[in-house]
């Protein structure tokens, strides 16, 4: 698809076929007249000398004016980034549908590729490596099986674990409570919870002995409330405590001053890779943006700007956790999980122009 961004100059694209870079591709190809052939930017050929080169803004128009692809880039195909998210997600789709973890060596063959190889092309587009990815969709499949299991032992085993172990080293991260608890609606768990009025709205915050698990905000209250319910429709919910007054306080004061510091415990959760994007959130300052991609490099997994597009999203602690502040590349608002006019007011708020 052509690029909507102007067209750079002569001198910005051969300044991108000097560096090689991948992220110019999809704005121009450029040909060379010696060879009769187009590239695309990054093509790690032979840099040509300058007098014998010329940009075109598609192939199409290269292709007019009488240039065929490079077979070594094949600027007239997917793009290598493309190919990599496509290669990664069919290793996903094997990794989701089998009943246990594939082994390396078994995804890599499938990739066509060496296991050193497929690692790193994993890792750089997921933002984790395979063997963290299983495990995270391993306790995903944990947290569905467990409401309606026979046991936990049960729900183990099914879910992929081979020694139940394992699944216990990690299961209070990942569920946010026993997984005897958890598979009985949060039985036995205590989450206590208020609801207020702020600036945005409705208001809820819920939180476990752990710490803040939730800040919600919406419209309606009583939609807040029934969230809060749906997860854990068994759990012993608290609502009105006055000693939870002092913690509604707080959290409604960083919706309030959304570029002030808190230092309110919280009881994050979620998968490894939903950690490191809220751990990377965490640290844009107040009154700064950052892109998905920005954050995708900052966690070292340049590919990845999707999947932390989906981690933002999965974020359930507004402000505290600031996924307001990542916005698109070309710096416009997108989606925000409580709208887009309140990711705007939060901005206004940090002075963000």
């Amino acid at each position: 698809m052509p690029s909507t961004l102007p067209a750079p100059s002569d001198d910005a694209c051969w300044a991108a076929v000097l560096a090689r870079d991948p992220g110019a591709g999809g704005r121009f190809v450029y040909a060379v007249r010696t060879t009769g052939v187009y590239c695309r930017p990054g093509c790690t050929a032979r840099t040509p000398r300058r007098e014998n080169v010329s940009f075109h803004p598609t192939c199409e128009a290269a292709e007019a004016a009488g240039f065929r692809p490079c077979l070594r880039c094949r600027p007239d195909g997917p793009s290598p980034a493309v190919r990599r998210e496509e290669v990664v997600a069919r290793a996903c789709r094997l990794i989701d549908g089998a009943e246990t973890p594939p082994p390396l060596a078994d995804l890599a063959a499938a990739a066509g590729m060496s296991a050193f190889h497929f690692h790193r092309v994993f890792r750089d587009v997921m933002g984790v490596t395979p063997a963290t990815y299983a495990r995270a969709r391993r306790a995903e499949r944990m947290a569905t099986a467990l409401p309606g299991a026979g046991s936990v032992t049960g729900a183990i085993y099914e879910a992929g674990y081979g020694a139940s172990s394992r699944f216990y080293a990690e299961a209070g991260e990942r569920l946010g409570m026993t997984p005897s608890r958890y598979r009985r609606g949060g039985a036995g768990e205590t989450i206590r919870f208020g609801v207020g009025a702020c600036s945005l709205g409705a208001i809820l915050v819920a939180a476990t002995e752990r710490g803040v698990c939730a800040i919600l905000l919406g419209d309606d209250p009583d939609a807040l409330v029934r969230d809060l319910q749906d997860r854990f429709p068994a759990a012993d919910l608290i609502g009105g405590d006055p000693t939870f007054e002092a913690w509604m306080a707080r959290a409604i004061g960083i919706v309030e001053e959304p570029g002030r510091a808190h230092a309110l415990p919280l009881d994050i959760g979620g998968t490894a890779f939903q950690q490191r994007v809220w751990e990377a959130l965490r640290a844009i300052p107040p009154g700064t943006t950052a892109t998905y991609a920005e954050v995708a490099r900052a966690i070292g997994a340049p590919g990845a700007s999707r999947a932390v597009a989906l981690a933002c999203g999965a974020n359930a602690l507004a402000v505290a956790i600031p996924c307001h502040r990542v916005v698109r590349s070309d710096g416009t608002l997108s989606g925000y999980r409580w709208g887009v006019d309140r990711k705007r007011d939060l901005l206004t708020r940090e002075g963000v122009p």
